[in-house]
């Protein structure tokens, strides 16, 4: 695990300069690797390489120093992340007459790339961002991982061709900042973060999950590809007792390939589903007692921390519980936002960094839950697509308009509880009768018709999600086949995973994620939606797989997000900063946002009278971000 950068500039530069130049990009990602680093640089006639990273040693400790080589020189690569089957794939490629001079997974890519050259990337299980430049035909190859767990951004400047794990490093390397893209700007504030290919700035895109980019350097010019095909629906004729069974073999065999390690491994222990049958399958494997780590808020509504304890004492875990409160967070917030680069508001981002920072002193690998609810299809959206298909077709929609116009304002909520009233009020403002409703329910901050009167008119754009109805082919999505291929392309690299990312690299913890699985991925694809919902049971063929192996009734309780109470924090510690964020100095000069709404929005959530959580928290993760890059305050 680690962070990687690289550029090509079209001149000669000088062994010392080029040198300065990627330690600095390795330096400014150090978090991302603290154990040892390496760079590889060369200067030719017309163009100059460079390629760096810094590592986290997880395998391998002694012998994985990276850049590595082929035999010849030839080819050389810098590599973020673990293949999970690459024991497999060497010794495959030892029956094959191939040498190894380390028993890192970084030289399994190499010399699989060697062997069978691009169209090696789609046998890699695992999680990665790598390049590769190959010097016989004078191109470099970017590759990421099929679900987009590890980051990579690039641009193209100039004479330059850039590319990096963190946006930090490759702002480095620019002559001055980058403006605003207005098509991030806008995915930012409906969704509350920025999905690849698009990044928050002009020019500066992420390579999209499950693609690879070629880069020519003789030409200056770049392609990107897809890996492999990652949208598969056929269907198989499995009866639901052997597909449960094969949940269980899948899940438990993915758990134990993400599980080896050179160093202490534990897991994030939640108490919902996913993060429960995970512990629950590591403490089987494992002989000594696992580590398990939660996170509680001294807000009662926000913690659950009964039910970690619960799974914790029947896996007989050694467990770690942390409850935090605003006390906790005030100090580091400012760090945690501004790490991500860009503006980035899940609520959860905050407790997902301190218990990554808590379970950094114990382990350096931590196994989660996460991407469960995207596999078996968890989300409480899912169901609620199948209200507002019915909800259509009964309601006619002048009568909606009326009931929304009588009933949604005594829904409205003054604090940020998120109980009953409000999710009843989210839903009612979700419903859409022109089949969009899917893409305003994953538009967590704000849904197209309250960002209209937000923006700036020149800076508005309603079609930014039209790339990916085409892409996926789904105009209107209807099914839960349909959710879930959208969730994987846009919810969970571009929110998900970009937020487990930064928080647990920022305390030098590599996470990772057992149902994040290509097999379990294509395996769920195939079963019938009715396996993994039924009724309104969501992950019913996970629940089933292991039932047997919980208290009875326990996985059917229902789970809160994993968000933290920002809308309190914002009326209290985080008050003031939030008022020098509506000055109207500031916002005329700013000429971003509309100044009356603005600020409307924001006093009115300030002063209690309406809670609007959501849209006032993103609002302020966009000032804070903007501020300390063009204001340089905050």
């Amino acid at each position: 695990m680690c962070g990687i950068n690289g550029f090509v500039t079209q001149n000669n530069i000088t062994s010392n300069k080029l040198l300065e130049l990627i330690r600095g990009m390795n330096d400014s990602i150090i978090h991302r690797g603290p154990d040892d680093d390496g760079v590889f640089t060369e200067s030719h006639k017309d163009f100059s390489i460079a390629m760096g990273m810094r590592r986290l040693s997880i395998i391998d400790l002694h012998s994985g120093k990276q850049p590595i080589f082929s035999n010849d020189q030839q080819i050389v690569i810098v590599f973020n992340g673990e293949i999970y089957n690459y024991l497999k794939i060497r010794q495959e490629l030892i029956g094959k007459g191939v040498q190894f001079k380390t028993n890192s997974d970084t030289e399994v890519i190499l010399k699989l790339y060697e062997a069978e050259g691009i169209s090696s990337f789609n046998k890699l299980d695992g999680m990665f961002a790598f390049s590769i430049y190959d010097k016989r035909i004078n191109k470099i190859f970017i590759a990421r991982d099929f679900f987009g767990e590890k980051p990579l951004y690039y641009t193209q400047s100039g004479q330059k061709f850039i590319w990096a794990s963190e946006l930090k490093s490759l702002i480095k390397k620019l002559k001055s900042k980058p403006d605003i893209s207005p098509i991030g700007l806008n995915h930012f504030l409906r969704l509350t973060y920025i999905p690849a290919p698009h990044s928050i700035y002009k020019n500066i895109f992420k390579l999209e999950a499950n693609h690879y980019l070629e880069y020519d350097i003789n030409l200056k010019k770049y392609h990107i590809y897809c890996i492999e095909e990652e949208f598969k629906t056929e269907k198989n004729n499995i009866d639901f007792k052997t597909a449960k069974v094969q949940t269980e073999k899948l899940v438990r065999e993915s758990v134990e390939s993400r599980s080896i390690s050179d160093v202490p491994i534990g897991t994030f222990l939640s108490g919902g589903v996913d993060s429960s049958v995970v512990s629950l399958c590591l403490s089987q494997m494992k002989e000594e007692r696992i580590n398990t780590f939660s996170i509680g808020f001294k807000k009662g509504s926000f913690d659950e921390t009964d039910k970690s304890q619960l799974v914790a004492k029947q896996i007989n875990s050694k467990h770690h519980e942390f409850i935090i409160g605003e006390d906790d967070l005030k100090h580091n917030i400012h760090e945690i936002l501004l790490n991500f680069d860009e503006p980035f508001s899940d609520t959860a981002a905050l407790p997902t960094y301190l218990v990554s920072k808590k379970t950094s002193d114990h382990v350096k690998v931590a196994l989660t839950g996460d991407g469960g609810d995207e596999i078996f299809g968890g989300y409480n959206k899912y169901y609620v697509g199948k209200i507002n298909s019915r909800y259509t077709t009964l309601v006619p929609k002048t009568l909606h308009n009326y009931v929304l116009n009588c009933i949604s304002p005594l829904l409205t909520t003054k604090d940020d509880k998120r109980g009953r009233r409000f999710k009843a009020n989210k839903m009612l403002n979700t419903v859409n009768y022109e089949g969009n409703y899917y893409w305003d329910i994953i538009s967590l901050a704000n849904t197209e018709s309250q960002l209209k009167p937000l923006l700036q008119p020149h800076l508005f754009n309603e079609g930014i999600f039209d790339e990916y109805k085409n892409k996926l082919k789904i105009t209107k999505p209807n099914s839960l086949t349909d959710y879930r291929f959208i969730d994987k392309i846009i919810s969970l690299e571009g929110g998900m995973l970009a937020k487990v990312d930064r928080t647990s690299m920022l305390n030098s913890l590599e996470c990772r994620a057992p149902f994040l699985n290509k097999k379990l991925w294509d395996f769920a694809n195939s079963l019938p939606e009715s396996y993994l919902m039924k009724g309104w049971n969501k992950k019913y063929i996970l629940k089933e797989a292991f039932k047997h192996e919980f208290p009875e009734g326990f996985l059917d309780k229902s789970k809160q997000g994993f968000g933290s109470p920002v809308g309190d924090w914002l009326r209290s510690s985080l008050r003031r900063e939030m008022e020098s964020y509506i000055e109207p100095t500031f916002l005329v000069t700013q000429n971003i946002f509309q100044v009356n709404y603005v600020t409307n929005l924001v006093e009115e959530h300030l002063s209690g009278k309406k809670d609007s959580t959501y849209r006032v928290w993103a609002y302020y993760c966009f000032q804070k971000w903007y501020c300390n890059i063009y204001e340089n305050i905050s």
